[in-house]
């Protein structure tokens, strides 16, 4: 399968990207989760986009990247999204590492901090982020704080 990568800031978002980006957050956060949350926080205007695009131009996985100071005083990466049809074949391990790669490129080799759902702690593992042991409820789903030091990981 064809994948295209891109990460933009907010201003560069087409309206039909910013559109796709909130459908299928809205799709796995609130219909999937049947959990009913503010996604719009304000924090997109201020964020870089990751969109990645299958074959056809759909958009298929998202991330969003915030400065320093935004959610947490590191680099924070959130609402870390894939189609279900992505889900269990890698492209979401590759989509952290492009992430982490994009931060690294634009901030320098900085930690950086995530709010991960419980139930993801290993798979975010496998991506070097190790658990703060700050735990909590988040929407009514349990949450790990979790931080990715480039000192700790090379």
């Amino acid at each position: 399968m064809h994948l295209d990568w891109q990460f933009k800031p907010y201003k560069e978002l087409t309206l039909n990207e910013f559109h796709d980006i909130i459908a299928l957050r809205l799709k796995a956060f609130v219909v999937e989760q049947n959990c009913s949350y503010l996604d719009l926080d304000g924090k997109d205007k201020k964020a870089y986009h990751l969109l990645l695009r299958d074959g056809k131009g759909d958009v298929i996985a998202t991330a969003r990247i915030l400065h320093p100071g935004i959610s947490y005083p590191e680099v924070a990466i959130g609402r870390v999204v894939l189609t279900n049809e992505c889900r269990g074949n890698g492209i979401g391990y590759e989509l952290m590492e492009k992430c982490i790669q994009f931060v690294h490129e634009e901030f320098g080799k900085v930690p950086i901090r995530i709010s991960a759902q419980k139930h993801l702690e290993k798979f975010y593992n496998k991506s070097g982020f190790v658990s703060t042991g700050k735990e909590y409820f988040e929407d009514e789903i349990p949450h790990v704080e979790m931080l990715l030091n480039p000192e700790n990981n090379g």
